[in-house]
């Protein structure tokens, strides 16, 4: 089994801006896959990277990010969002 990608615990992951899924899941890219768990493992949603569309919100707090999957916005509050946002990057430029 290979090595994840970019792996990030404890994350509190919203859809859209009000909803609390979780408030210690996890993100995962593996395979060209981002993967949003539960702290439990359970799995909220997943999608290609390709069809990922992730950034960084003007008008929130610094730890957040936004990413669309599915068509399902979701709010990632990550200790380090550029990380994350530079792992989707580099899946995608690999991908390709």
């Amino acid at each position: 089994m290979a090595e994840p990608e970019f792996n990030a615990t404890g994350v509190r992951i919203e859809r859209g801006l009000l909803r609390s899924l979780t408030r210690a899941g996890q993100v995962v890219i593996k395979d060209g896959r981002l993967a949003l768990l539960t702290s439990y493992g359970t799995e909220i949603d997943s999608a290609p990277v390709q069809a990922v569309q992730a950034h960084k919100p003007l008008f929130a707090a610094r730890d957040r990010a936004l990413a669309t999957m599915n068509g399902h916005r979701y709010s990632l509050t990550l200790g380090t969002p550029d990380r994350f946002l530079d792992a989707v990057r580099a899946a995608r430029s690999a991908r390709t």
